[in-house]
């Protein structure tokens, strides 16, 4: 990824691989906004004590320094599922219910996603000039949240694997996560690859560590993405709480940052 610097303050990263393609993909980091601390400084969350006011002036900073309409994204509740919403013009503006991805091939149509440790996913179809977005916690990430949102690409706009840009943006690192016993029960039940997915830095009498990075990478390689289509951000936001938020190293208190991506015209 690169990091970019914008005129008001905002600070955000895009991915490598989407360079020169019609889609434009930025996942803001904590600075620029007006939240204080512990949210400080570019917090998207009214659900973690920040005030919905200064939340509101960061979602305007943000589209400011990206140059899209605040007043069209599009959102979702992000309830830690596979349910992925298919939207158009005609949801500009609104917060999709039950589900925690979206797709689209309306151009100009923001989306946006709020993570603090969850996995960024972005799929484009570079053919189709589709795009989708999903959150992937761990227990998405074990449930095929990332092959869903590829499943459901491929029902709604007919999206071949093969012509697929994946992006895996900044989230914790399998150097940060350690998981206990339900993590590592559920993801041996669901995961073909769990025990490649799984290490343990400090012997096997302590926490396993949870790579979500590949997790994720390997579903979509296994349903078709080639794997040199697929860029993985390899930024762990436990040990960059400089520049994101991190449930994990913070303790719960900090704010979300948000990843927004819309596709343009060819």
């Amino acid at each position: 990824m690169h990091r970019t610097s914008h005129a008001n303050g905002v600070v955000t990263y895009h991915f490598a691989q989407l360079a020169g393609m019609p889609v434009t993909a930025h996942v803001a980091t904590r600075h620029g906004g007006v939240s204080p601390a512990p949210w400080s400084t570019l917090n998207f969350s009214i659900v973690r004590g920040d005030e919905p006011a200064r939340v509101a002036e960061n979602h305007m900073r943000l589209a400011a320094a990206l140059g899209y309409t605040r007043a069209n994204l599009v959102t979702c509740t992000q309830v830690h599922g596979t349910g992925i919403a298919k939207v158009d013009g005609s949801d500009a503006g609104t917060k999709q219910t039950g589900c925690d991805g979206l797709m689209t091939d309306t151009l100009g149509l923001p989306l946006g996603l709020v993570f603090g440790d969850c996995v960024p996913v972005l799929l484009y179809d570079r053919v189709r000039n589709v795009l989708g977005v999903v959150h992937a916690g761990w227990r998405g990430t074990v449930n095929g949240a990332a092959a869903a949102l590829l499943w459901a690409m491929q029902a709604g706009y007919s999206t071949q694997p093969g012509n697929v840009c994946a992006c895996i943006g900044p989230s914790i690192g399998p150097a940060s996560y350690a998981v206990g016993d339900e993590v590592l029960q559920m993801a041996q039940a669901r995961l073909p690859n769990a025990d490649d997915l799984f290490t343990w830095p400090q012997g096997h009498d302590a926490n396993p560590h949870f790579d979500l990075w590949r997790a994720n990478a390997s579903q979509l390689e296994a349903e078709g993405v080639p794997a040199a289509q697929i860029e993985i951000a390899a930024i762990d936001t436990a040990q960059t709480t400089n520049d994101f938020f991190s449930h994990r190293a913070e303790h719960g208190r900090c704010g979300l940052f948000m990843m927004v991506a819309w596709l343009e015209g060819r």
